[in-house]
C-alpha cells in the first residue's frame, strides 16, 4: 500500500495540474453565467413567486443578491458586479484570488435567479470544488504554462489533483444520477420521451425544427434519440472507468449531445456550462492544448508521409 503511494506521489510530481487546460474549462463556465447575466434584466432574473412576495427569496442562504432584497436598481448594481467579477475569470486573470469569488457568484445564482436549469446548479458545485486547485495556482493568469517558478510543490500538487479527482466523481454521479431518473419514467423506457420534449411549450421545437423532425419523432424511429440520449449518458458516466485512450471520442460525443441540446432545445446557458464541465472531466488536465495541438499535427505529418 505505502509503495502504491509512493509511486502516486512521485508520478505527480512529473506532472503539473495547473494548466491552460483547466484554465479554460473554467472560462467556458464563468463565460456562460456571465452571459446569463448580461442578456437578462433584473426584472427578469428576479420575480416574486407563488411563495413569496419578495424577491428574491433569502430566508435562507447568503446570496449576494440578498444584500439588495425587493430593490431592482440595487439589484441590477450587483448583477454588474457579478459580470465584473465573472469577467475575470473569463480573461484568466489571478485565479488565486477569483477562484473563490466564481464560487460565490456561481452560489448566489443558483440561489437567487429565478430563470435557471441545471447549468446553474452544476457550475457552482464546480466553481465550489475547483477552488482548492485556484488556491494552490500561483500564475497571473490561468492561461500560461506552468514553469519551476509556478510550481508550489507536492502538498499542493496532491491537493489540485485530489480536487480533481473528487470533480470526475462528481460528474460521473450527475449522469449517473440524470440516466437513473430517467429510467423512472415509463416515456423514457418505452423510447417516446423525446416526442413530449419537443412538444413542451416552454423548452420544445420550434417551428423550424418541429418541422424536420416531426415525421420522425412520431414514428417509431423516435426511439433512436430517445434511448441515444440515455446510452450517451451512461457511456459518459462509464468514462470514469475507461482508458485515457477513449475519452477523446467520448467528450467529442458529449459535446455533441449538449449542442444538440442547445441548437434544438434552446439550452444554451446549461449546454455551455456542461461543455467546460466536460473538459474537467474528459481531457487529461496535466495536458496543456498547445501540445495537444502540436501532437495531433504532428501526427497528421507523420501518416501523409508513411
Amino acid at each position: 500500500m505505502f509503495k502504491s503511494i509512493e509511486h502516486l506521489t512521485n508520478s505527480w510530481k512529473k506532472k503539473n495540474p495547473w494548466t491552460n487546460v483547466y484554465g479554460l474549462a473554467r472560462s467556458i463556465i464563468a463565460f456562460s453565467s456571465m452571459l446569463t447575466l448580461i442578456v437578462n434584466k433584473p426584472e427578469l432574473l428576479f420575480k416574486p413567486s407563488s411563495a413569496s412576495t419578495n424577491f428574491p427569496i433569502c430566508e435562507t442562504g447568503y446570496s449576494a443578491f440578498c444584500f439588495a432584497q425587493n430593490d431592482y436598481f440595487y439589484l441590477n448594481i450587483i448583477r454588474w458586479v457579478c459580470v465584473l467579477i465573472l469577467a475575470l475569470v473569463v480573461i484568466g486573470w489571478r485565479p488565486r484570488v477569483t477562484g473563490i469569488l466564481h464560487w460565490y457568484v456561481a452560489y448566489s445564482m443558483q440561489a437567487s435567479l429565478v430563470v435557471i436549469d441545471g447549468g446553474e446548479q452544476a457550475a457552482s458545485v464546480i466553481a465550489f470544488l475547483l477552488i482548492p486547485v485556484t488556491l494552490t495556482d500561483s500564475r497571473k493568469w490561468h492561461w500560461q504554462i506552468s514553469e519551476d517558478r509556478f510550481n508550489p510543490g507536492i502538498h499542493s500538487k496532491i491537493i489540485a489533483y485530489l480536487s480533481f479527482f473528487f470533480i470526475r466523481l462528481q460528474v460521473a454521479i450527475i449522469y449517473f444520477h440524470s440516466t437513473v431518473a430517467k429510467l423512472k419514467n415509463k416515456e423514457w423506457i418505452d423510447g417516446t420521451a423525446v416526442y413530449y420534449y419537443s412538444r413542451e411549450k416552454t423548452v420544445g421545437f420550434n417551428a423550424f425544427f418541429d418541422d424536420i423532425t416531426h415525421s420522425i419523432l412520431a414514428s417509431p424511429m423516435v426511439v433512436i434519440p430517445t434511448w441515444g440520449t440515455l446510452l450517451v449518458q451512461i457511456v459518459i458516466f462509464c468514462a470514469l472507468f475507461a482508458p485515457k485512450k477513449y475519452w477523446k471520442t467520448i467528450f467529442i460525443v458529449a459535446v455533441t449531445m449538449h449542442e444538440i441540446f442547445a441548437l434544438m432545445l434552446g439550452l444554451i446557458s446549461f449546454s455551455i456550462i456542461m461543455g467546460g464541465i466536460l473538459i474537467l472531466y474528459l481531457v487529461p488536465i496535466d495536458s496543456v492544448f498547445s501540445k495537444l495541438f502540436a501532437r495531433n499535427k504532428n501526427k497528421k505529418l507523420e501518416e501523409a508521409v508513411s
